[in-house]
């Protein structure tokens, strides 16, 4: 196995780079000829608006070819019903490099309710439709109609979390890889500059696509398992395997001997309610030796996940399992004859790299074709900066970590405070304020573990869940001198941060949430709890509102310290796979106790290859031991439920208490109902007595149709 450790830059540049550096990657023949250009090397097609910033995907992708030495077009939102529209920058000498957007297009077009949207931020003026379903799959077909001769190469969010087969929220069924449905040649998935610079400088010195079997972080079509390798059986619910306490779900003792710390005390400000969770290590033929690097995982096959939603299940936990760069072994998936083969993920960014890639020469705005029209995406974001990618948090309800990974990947101060001075001067519109510092998370840039031969064997996806590693650097320093050294920036008058904060870091580091609180916080800041109930805690791997309660004191005395009246904005979710009706009453009565009305309110959404959507898939807890005769999780699936758990959220809107009152009889809970200081909800109307209405229970049950 490749191990791609080679630094991004080391590569000898393509000869094109006699080009030099483009104000613009071409959308047109035009453009190109203005340039010199005869061909493009590789084209991208995206289904986003053509930004020109760092924080689009094919902005980044298109400028890390170019300083390789590429010729690099963009095809952006094409019409997919004119093939014309794939042939407008002629034939890619390469390949054409195909992805969905920033944006998953499903996730993009349609709400949890499975509702179309009426606007697509990605789009100028906000029109929507300028994409198809599965936009991935769409583009890749178009291009191969038109040139057949050419590889394609999908990547992007869309494509990452389709990597093996995945459930379909959408069509409510297992779909297979994205990687057999587009036809595409090979898949980058996660953040995949080395994928694409490693291929690209492959492809120009005469390899093909199919020889290049070893990259990490991508997948591709095999027709069978290289030979010699040890194939690790896991096509059986938790087989063999025993279980074993760990305080973590996904912690388990790796053939290294080595791991994360294993005991069962609870550390100091830490929840004492949340217990330790069981489960099975992934099924390992512990008896047999066998060489790690030339070994790999066998997956239940598609055709077995599709009709089997605890193999399903199963094989999610798995793939969650083989997460870590550094001791992950490949996967492999039968896909009918053919074998969908994973390779590990890609190397972490080092610092300095991830400089280079913030460095590039992004013109910062638009591309110029779109005139006046205002992209909302590119509104939210353009005085913003993303200072680190990754995620350890480990939650189920997020995609994260299964596309950026759990090692964080920091800039460096210098470079960041770069950006900010390029904002103040090639930015129109700027009136001072940095609108964000953040990325996934808003404090974890610089956080890792002490220990790099622990960070390298640990298979842990939650550095913080169910409590703090204590192998996890928590100080927040650098962070903070970040904020420092911004403030200082002549031209600066505010530096404001929106990302959402993980709390229970946050208190490990006092100095840091007074930094934040004094300086960073305009009146109002967001953080998610997610629920306060820990039957749904659990399910998230979120932590209790002990941990809450300990922000906002720190958050409330900083706040009168500095003299500012300032609010905390929660974020809550409804319908999360395991909550009952009970958890959101509950949920609501502690949201009024908090004197808090919530207005935006997010209802679950069955994202791909998420572990929370493999409980809403197969009524199972991946975190816990598995069997076909385990008692199922209860999954609030009909649209009449969703509604309900939502309606609970909002327990101080009128148009809510008819369903409320019902379900609250319903619970034998009418001492919610009426006016007295420990109500939820307000009596009756006179107007409504003798009127039925419906529990939302009672009605007939069914997924939402389009």
């Amino acid at each position: 196995m490749s191990q791609q450790e080679q630094h991004l830059f080391s590569n000898y540049p393509y000869w094109a780079e006699c080009f030099g550096t483009a104000p613009f990657l071409p959308m047109s023949r035009e453009e190109m000829d203005v340039l010199g250009w005869d061909s493009c090397d590789v084209i991208l097609v995206t289904g986003d608006a053509y930004v020109d910033h760092p924080s689009f995907g094919m902005a980044v992708m298109g400028r890390m070819l170019e300083s390789q030495g590429f010729r690099v077009g963009i095809i952006a939102q094409p019409d997919w019903n004119n093939p014309q529209d794939f042939m407008k920058l002629g034939k890619p000498n390469f390949y054409f490099g195909v992805t969905g957007g920033n944006m998953d297009s499903m996730i993009n077009r349609y709400t949890a309710d499975l509702k179309v949207r009426s606007d697509d931020a990605y789009t100028p003026g906000g029109v929507p439709g300028k994409r198809p379903d599965r936009a991935v799959i769409v583009y890749s077909q178009k291009c191969r109609e038109v040139y057949k001769d050419v590889p394609i190469v999908i990547g992007g969010i869309e494509a990452s979390l389709r990597r093996i087969a995945q459930y379909d929220y959408w069509s409510d069924q297992v779909r297979r890889s994205v990687l057999i449905d587009s036809g595409a040649d090979i898949l980058l998935y996660g953040n995949a500059e080395r994928a694409i610079v490693d291929l690209t400088h492959a492809l120009a010195q005469g390899r093909s696509v199919s020889e290049l079997t070893d990259l990490r972080g991508t997948t591709i079509v095999r027709e069978a398992p290289p030979a010699g390798w040890t194939e690790i059986d896991s096509t059986r619910i938790d087989w063999p395997g025993h279980i074993d306490m760990i305080p973590n779900p996904y912690e388990m003792k790796d053939t290294e001997k080595m791991s994360c710390s294993t005991d069962n005390k609870t550390e100091e400000g830490a929840d004492s309610d949340v217990m330790p969770i069981k489960i099975v290590p992934m099924p390992l033929q512990r008896k047999v030796e066998h060489d790690k690097d030339t070994s790999y995982v066998r997956l239940p096959s598609f055709e077995k996940v599709r009709n089997d939603s605890a193999l399903y299940a199963h094989a999610s936990r798995v793939l969650h399992q083989e997460a870590n760069p550094y001791n992950a072994r490949p996967l492999i998936q039968k896909h009918g004859t053919r074998e969908i083969w994973v390779n590990p993920p890609p190397i972490p960014l080092e610092t300095d790299e991830m400089d280079s890639v913030f460095g590039f020469p992004y013109a910062r705005v638009p591309h110029p074709s779109y005139g006046d029209a205002k992209i909302p995406a590119y509104d939210m974001i353009r005085f913003s900066v993303n200072i680190m990618r990754g995620c350890f948090g480990g939650c189920t309800f997020c995609s994260i970590t299964e596309h950026e990974g759990r090692i964080i990947q920091s800039r460096s101060q210098e470079s960041v405070l770069t950006e900010i001075e390029e904002i103040r001067d090639k930015v129109p519109g700027f009136t001072g304020t940095i609108s964000d510092l953040g990325g996934p998370t808003a404090n974890m840039y610089h956080l890792t573990c002490k220990s790099e031969t622990i960070l390298k064997n640990c298979r842990r996806l939650s550095c913080v869940y169910p409590t703090i590693c204590k192998n996890l650097e928590t100080s927040h320093k650098p962070t903070t001198e970040l904020y420092r050294a911004a403030r200082k920036i002549p031209g600066v008058k505010r530096i404001a941060i929106a990302s959402g904060l993980r709390y229970d870091l946050a208190v490990k580091d006092p100095e840091y949430v007074r930094e934040l609180v004094t300086h960073h916080v305009g009146g109002l800041l967001k953080i998610a709890p997610e629920h306060t109930e820990q039957n749904v805690l659990t399910k998230m791997m979120k932590p209790g509102m002990g941990t809450y309660d300990e922000f906002k004191r720190m958050f409330d005395k900083f706040s009168k310290e500095a003299g500012k009246e300032q609010y905390l904005v929660p974020y809550f979710i409804a319908a999360h796979p395991g909550t009952e009706n009970s958890d959101m009453m509950n949920l609501a009565l502690w949201l009024k106790k908090q004197k808090m009305r919530v207005d935006q309110v997010q209802t679950f959404y069955p994202s791909p290859m998420s572990l929370a959507t493999a409980m809403y898939h197969s009524e199972r807890n991946p975190l816990q031991r598995m069997s076909y005769k385990s008692q199922k999780m209860h999954i609030p699936r009909d649209i009449a439920q969703r509604r309900l758990q939502k309606a609970f959220l909002r327990y101080h809107d009128a148009k809510n208490w008819p369903m409320l009152r019902e379900e609250l009889k319903a619970m034998g809970r009418t001492d919610l109902i009426g006016s007295g200081t420990n109500a939820l909800i307000p009596a009756e109307d006179v107007s409504n007595r003798g009127r039925h209405v419906p529990r939302p229970g009672f009605k007939p049950k069914g997924r939402i149709k389009r």
